[in-house]
């Protein structure tokens, strides 16, 4: 049977070349002792235990959602036509001022 290998796009004539795509990444028979590299690093590293034990991912997400209608109602008081023009008035003051 040909199958088309979606990680290169090109047919073959058997599964051993799409194998790698196709199931998730298992892990190795033993970890190293120090990881010297980057990609050891990423792959030895808890994620899930300080995902689970820290507090700021928990409360993160309702802090953003607390802030963003404080930060909308400051956007819009900031940009209003009347702070645009006292803004405007105050710079032109200043700039008479020192020139």
């Amino acid at each position: 049977s040909r199958i088309v290998c979606i990680a290169v796009f090109l047919p073959v004539e058997n599964q051993l070349a799409c194998k790698m795509s196709d199931k998730a990444v298992e892990k190795v028979g033993r970890p190293m002792k120090y990881p010297y590299t980057f990609s050891a690093k990423i792959a030895q590293f808890p994620l899930k235990h300080y995902i689970q034990k820290q507090w700021i991912w928990k409360y993160y997400f309702v802090a953003f959602g607390l802030c963003i209608p404080v930060f909308y109602k400051i956007s819009k008081l900031a940009n209003s036509p009347e702070n645009k023009k006292k803004w405007a008035e105050s710079q032109a003051k200043e700039a008479a001022e020192h020139h």
